[in-house]
């Protein structure tokens, strides 16, 4: 926040160093000494709001604490949009005083990571993911170009898994519901139908192919025209879950590391000792529901002893959240 000018060599700096940066898009610089020019217009606006006492506690970014919202006049809305924003104070003080559910309620999430660290560095967040004890949560309601009713009712799904208290009832109203028994034995947060293990069901030699033995590609088969190898896996979040935590923008990709582990494991396989060069033309995306079908090619040998590999990607099954 601050002069235009300066702002568009930060943002310049930033962008050169690689680092990714974009202007909010608003038309004045607020929580910057910009905002005095306006102080005594501001107070004139907002002069006579008589503030009340709310029913539901109120803890203030602006004080870094609980406030009393009699406190609410125009001077604390000119403090709200001059000073710091104490997000982080008042984050602690919410886990302090015991609210382990935190909801980021607006059009796209913007500030769960924040919540996310700060809970992080706490110490609230390390049990088992519930909201009981002492175990904050944090999610959003709604994300961009996805913020209709089943997405909200989709976070409010995770945190009626997660053990807090969820009213179902306007969610049926109309749809006249009905109740079904449970399975006939104990059942407490734990599923009762069948998922992925991750390991690979059946023996890759019984469809004429070899065992990789390695965690990310399942098969190998030496090509009958040529001194190359075909390598064949598959990856999805539920059978190598570690690949949910490598997302950008709310989409998971395959880390560039695992890209060279690829590379290194056909180099293993054929004798060859180094990478000379390894360019990613697209990144690899996994997709919210099933999961995507590797093939790494390894070429026959040059002249030098060097050989080229490609690995392509597709998804297995349509992501029916786009549909």
């Amino acid at each position: 926040s601050g002069a235009p000018g300066a702002l568009a060599a930060l943002l310049a700096a930033l962008r050169a160093d690689g680092v990714r940066a974009r202007p909010v898009p608003v038309d004045y610089a607020s929580h910057s000494p910009h905002v005095e020019a306006v102080r005594e217009e501001l107070l004139t606006a907002l002069d006579g709001i008589a503030p009340r006492p709310g029913d539901i506690p109120l803890y203030s970014a602006v004080t870094g604490g609980l406030l009393d919202t009699t406190t609410l006049d125009a001077a604390h809305w000119y403090r709200n949009l001059r000073a710091t924003v104490e997000f982080e104070q008042v984050t602690r003080a919410l886990l302090a005083d015991g609210h382990h559910v935190l909801l980021e309620v607006g059009p796209h999430p913007v500030l769960t990571t924040a919540l996310q660290d700060t809970i992080d560095a706490t110490g609230t967040g390390t049990g088992t993911g519930t909201a009981t004890g002492t175990d904050a949560i944090v999610t959003g309601t709604l994300r961009r170009d996805d913020g209709g009713p089943r997405r909200f009712l989709t976070a409010l799904g995770e945190l009626h898994t997660r053990g807090v208290p969820v009213d179902w009832t306007p969610a049926f109203d109309g749809l006249r519901p009905r109740r079904v028994d449970l399975p006939t034995y104990a059942f407490q947060r734990q599923r009762y139908w069948l998922e992925e293990s991750g390991t690979p069901g059946g023996d890759p030699a019984s469809i004429g192919l070899a065992p990789s033995e390695h965690p990310l590609l399942g098969a190998v088969v030496a090509l009958a025209d040529s001194d190359g190898l075909l390598f064949t896996g598959r990856l999805s979040p539920q059978t190598h879950p570690w690949l949910a935590d490598h997302a950008v923008r709310g989409s998971a990709l395959l880390p560039g590391t695992a890209f060279l582990e690829l590379a290194v494991l056909a180099g293993d396989r054929t004798g060859c000792a180094r990478v000379d060069e390894l360019t990613l033309e697209a990144p690899l995306v996994l997709p919210r529901h099933g999961g995507v079908a590797l093939r790494l090619s390894v070429g026959a040998p040059g002249d030098d002893g060097t050989r080229r590999l490609t690995l392509h990607s597709r998804p297995d099954t349509p992501d029916i959240s786009d549909t």
